[in-house]
């Protein structure tokens, strides 16, 4: 078959590199992608945000699978429109992703099923918010209501922090995702992400992954898009999995085929654990970036039959075959980042790396230039690997960081802390 990827960053390149492996996939496209994306499929430069412009292309180059990557055309209702237009598609539509796009929503969603979440309040103007921080002291958690690329939760540990966020979102520092603003009790314990494929009825886990937000080693410094991560997540138990299922996952799919809103896709729900106890932080309407790429690590081909069956409705038809064995991710940076960071610095050795079933460089942001690779995003690369355990791919995935010749670029050393002695 026919398959396109929406999407250009490391997320794109695991599925791509998960998806070209099953025998399934004839030809791969992915628009518009990046320059290790080039290396093992097609790429498009197309506005995957124009659902109109997505199809036509999809008519144009005979496709039969449609998987959306990121979360900006999940809200744009990208694949609402593939499906109007009869294409086979892997993703929520924009009423379902609202759980994603909408921190108030998700909130509304939870107090409506009962689903174990933080205490909050949701505001729209200034003065009520900052009078709500000054009565709940901090710390506290303020997040932008809408899509702000992974920059809009401030973490506050005193009261000045929770007022400059206030001061900052309705400030328009994160432009109309910052025109609500929703506060929450801050949560202590041990967070995690959980993976669940539906089809609007029916659920399948698929995986558990820790990553790392902060950009500095012993998790200090500002909250990143994401330093690192690796699966499973030995926090999240069997017995807390079951838990999260009965208690916040279910009851979510019921809610909102109840609404006549079916979420069909990727659901990420991302986990606190304390007491041993789940609480949702957050939804995810698509694969988290850098956990799909230690999820895609371990799944392999079988992750695109997985997401076909998602699409197709048959999800009850299916099961996940795991291996006994663990995947690490180390994100380069370009220096600077998540502040200001140059673009444009050249990316040398990465041609003599290994790239099989257990070692592979996903790239996510990068380009081809005079036939070098340079960088050109804040998160670079994902230097990944397998291994029989957690410490074996760690090593393995540093092994490979360090053959890697960008002075331009930088590390955390590490990732896995939490799992490891």
């Amino acid at each position: 078959m026919n398959i396109l990827i929406l999407g250009s960053g490391g997320r794109e390149h695991a599925l791509a590199w998960a998806v070209k492996q099953n025998p399934k996939c004839d030809r791969l496209i992915v628009a518009p992608g990046n320059a290790g994306i080039a290396m093992l499929a097609e790429c498009a430069d197309i506005n995957i945000l124009d659902g109109a412009t997505v199809v036509t292309f999809c008519e144009e180059n005979a496709i039969d699978f449609v998987i959306v990557g990121p979360e900006a055309p999940l809200a744009a209702g990208v694949a609402d429109a593939c499906r109007a237009a009869g294409l086979l598609t892997f993703g929520p539509s924009a009423a379902a992703a609202r759980l994603e796009a909408s921190k108030a929503f998700t909130k509304e969603i939870c107090d409506a099923c009962a689903a174990p979440t933080a205490g909050y309040a949701r505001f729209t103007e200034a003065a009520p918010a900052r009078a709500y921080i000054a009565e709940k002291g901090a710390p506290i958690v303020v997040k932008a209501d809408g899509l702000a690329a992974g920059k809009g939760v401030i973490v506050a540990m005193t009261e000045a922090e929770a007022l400059a966020a206030i001061d900052d979102m309705f400030g328009g520092e994160y432009g109309a995702a910052g025109a609500e603003v929703v506060i929450e009790e801050f949560m202590a314990g041990e967070e995690a992400s959980f993976f669940i494929l539906t089809d609007g009825t029916h659920a399948l886990p698929i995986g558990t992954a820790q990553d790392h937000k902060r950009v500095g080693d012993g998790d200090t410094g500002p909250n990143t898009g994401g330093m690192g991560a690796y699966s499973p997540a030995p926090v999240l138990t069997e017995a807390l999995q079951q838990q999260a299922m009965e208690e916040i996952v279910l009851p979510t799919i019921a809610e909102m085929a109840l609404r006549g809103t079916p979420y069909q896709g990727v659901l990420y729900a991302g986990l606190m654990i304390e007491n041993g106890k789940a609480r949702l932080v957050e939804y995810n309407a698509r694969f988290g970036d850098p956990e799909c790429q230690v999820l895609m690590m371990r799944l392999g081909a079988q992750a695109l039959d997985l997401m076909l069956a998602t699409a197709e409705g048959r999800l009850d038809q299916v099961q996940v075959n795991w291996g006994d064995d663990h995947a690490l991710t180390v994100v380069m940076a370009a220096q600077g980042y998540p502040g200001g960071y140059l673009k444009g610095s050249q990316i040398r050795g990465l041609e003599e790396l290994p790239e099989d079933s257990r070692h592979m460089v996903f790239h996510a942001g990068t380009a081809t230039r005079d036939a070098q690779i340079i960088a050109t995003g804040g998160r670079v690369l994902n230097v990944t690997a397998r291994g029989e355990t957690l410490q074996q791919a760690r090593d393995a995935a540093y092994a490979l960081v360090d053959r890697i010749d960008w002075p331009g670029g930088f590390c955390r050393r590490d990732i896995g802390w939490r799992a490891l002695p």
